[in-house]
């Protein structure tokens, strides 16, 4: 069993978000199972609806998601003065409570690696001081085991919407100078949330993510939540043993808005640490974002401005959390 210590990192919580308590827990949250004959026409049905599915049966061993976890916990139970040896977030390494530049924060302790394959060769306290190498060697696996697995659906993504290019979608994540990263997320647990009167509290304040499509795996604390297409929050019930994909703002692009970029947010909990795994998966920084030809019906229009990542990603950078960062690339009715 893996156990954080109970101290939380933050003793200051008037300047952290918080949002009405919601029962609502989420039933219909599409399930893909990756050796399923259909579960190719079920994920483009799950990114058109929900832009959010959980995947089984997807051949990661139990075993070796626990000694990551167990590794994480490691970390984010050393003394704080120790966990700040691997800080400040530039935007890898260490952080605490801060959430990018804009002002964003959260009840929430993070490290943040780059999977560039450069940075990977190197030693671990070159990239980020304080990393054992167990950690940074169990990381590296878990990247290159969760990119296949992307990797494997974006293909599957292609092939059902009939795509003649199967990498149209997975190059991008397979390219040696694809800008993805790993995020492991610790939320201690809260016991002051009686002081907030029945209020809940934001471990890290509602968002989507700009790349093309992340994973997330926790523990079996829950407090993830997604939104839906007619705005109401619901909660998606923790699962240790499956992942969860969530499209992002490039692929909602790349399909002309045919598939949705998620809009989620985690809540804190009063009584259990709940650590998060997340892979992003992004295109090379060079990378031009723009609605597929092949996608898109004969007399359709784009949507959307052409932008590289690199623009969208440093656009996305100056807004805050809660931000549409769409909205700005979004085409009018003059462009169109």
């Amino acid at each position: 069993m893996v156990v954080l210590s109970p101290a939380p990192i933050h003793h200051n919580l008037g300047d952290i978000e918080t949002c009405k308590p919601t029962t609502n827990i989420f039933t219909g949250i599409p399930v893909v199972d990756l050796s399923d004959k259909n579960a190719k026409t079920l994920i483009v049905e799950a990114c058109k609806e929900f832009g959010f599915f959980k995947v089984i049966n997807h051949g990661v061993s139990m075993e070796f998601l626990t000694k990551l976890e167990e590794e994480a916990v490691k970390f984010f139970n050393l003394p704080q003065q120790e966990k700040d040896k691997s800080g400040p977030s530039n935007p890898f390494g260490y952080g605490n409570k801060k959430i990018g530049p804009n002002g964003d924060v959260g009840w929430v302790e993070y490290l943040l690696f780059c999977t560039n394959s450069e940075l990977i060769s190197q030693d671990a306290t070159t990239i980020i001081p304080g990393i054992s190498e167990t950690l940074w060697g169990l990381v590296n696996e878990y990247v290159s085991a969760i990119r296949s697995m992307v990797c494997e659906v974006l293909e599957m993504i292609a092939e059902e919407l009939q795509i003649e290019a199967k990498d149209a979608f997975s190059r991008l994540i397979r390219d040696e100078k694809s800008d993805s990263c790993f995020r492991l997320n610790h939320y201690p647990p809260c016991p002051e949330l009686q002081a907030l009167s029945g209020r809940n509290l934001i471990g890290f304040g509602e968002h989507t993510d700009p790349q093309i499509m992340s994973v997330v795996r926790s523990n079996n604390t829950s407090g993830l939540q997604i939104c839906l297409r007619d705005g109401s929050w619901v909660s998606v019930p923790s699962d240790h043993t499956s992942f969860f994909f969530n499209v992002g703002d490039s692929l909602q692009v790349m399909t002309n808005g045919r598939f949705r970029s998620v809009k989620h947010r985690v809540l804190a909990n009063s009584l259990s640490s709940r650590v998060s795994m997340i892979y992003f998966g992004g295109p090379p920084l060079s990378e031009i974002i723009t609605p597929l030809c092949c996608v898109m019906e004969e007399v359709e229009e784009s949507l959307y401005k052409e932008f590289t990542w690199s623009e969208y990603k440093k656009s996305a950078y100056k807004t805050r959390l809660g931000d549409n960062r769409l909205g700005l690339f979004e085409k009018s009715a003059t462009d169109k």
